[in-house]
């Protein structure tokens, strides 16, 4: 059994030949397109389980790209590859909606482990109904839910499964390398701010409820939800 279905949206023939070949090797099943245009035609036809994207598509940009997508209600993982490693970009590449950012040149067994992931952590689980409550929150994490009082909060997959995490934790201090082990289902060195990005997206949000900054920073090891 293949390890996923991949769609590469990859302009470079050099690059996607490349990649194709690599992932194939890692037991995926890799379709790749070289523009935006034909990989939403794709995804009409048949989502694929995880997608990568370049940044610097002709035409419609990967961020675009993205946009495009999530304004679609399409929720597959995507990671997108970059030759820039500005901060900038990466932040603009995941508020598009991305889940992962790699910068090129990469290699060929970490974007495999990437996917790997990126899909184990978009798997459902046959675990019963839940429902986590930790101070104002209320969170349903089987219809994927989330409230603060009556407020009901508009997150991403990512977010949701973030503030699960640390619903699921109050009090509990939770370091980077934890969460993303926990909410990117990373089990190896990643070298990402990511966790950062994806806090101060949980915190703004949050914040516009009214409600008492939850998500507090401790300096030199993580972050931890207050409660109380």
């Amino acid at each position: 059994m293949a390890a996923g279905r991949v769609l590469v949206v990859e302009d470079d023939d050099a690059v996607r030949s490349a990649v194709d070949r690599g992932l194939g090797v890692h037991g995926f099943d890799v379709s790749s397109v070289p523009d935006a245009e034909a990989a939403i035609d794709i995804v009409a036809r048949r989502r694929p389980d995880v997608m990568i994207v370049d940044i610097g598509l002709p035409g419609m940009s990967g961020v675009e790209l993205c946009t495009r997508l999530r304004g679609l209600d399409v929720d597959t993982p995507i990671l997108i590859l970059s030759a820039r490693d500005q901060v900038g970009d990466r932040v603009a590449g995941l508020q598009a909606g991305a889940d992962d950012y790699v910068v090129k040149p990469f290699s060929l067994d970490e974007l495999a482990a990437r996917l790997h992931a990126l899909l184990r952590r978009a798997r459902p689980s046959n675990t019963a109904t839940s429902v986590v409550a930790a101070g104002p929150l209320w969170i349903d994490l089987d219809r994927r839910i989330a409230k603060v009082g009556d407020d009901r909060l508009d997150l991403s997959r990512r977010e949701f499964d973030l503030l699960s995490t640390f619903a699921q934790n109050p009090g509990i201090v939770l370091s980077r390398i934890r969460l993303l082990e926990l909410v990117w289902g990373y089990d190896f060195d990643v070298d990402t701010n990511v966790v950062d990005v994806f806090v101060g997206y949980l915190r703004r949000k949050l914040d516009a409820t009214g409600v008492e900054r939850l998500i507090e920073t401790v300096r030199g090891v993580g972050f931890v939800l207050r409660v109380a």
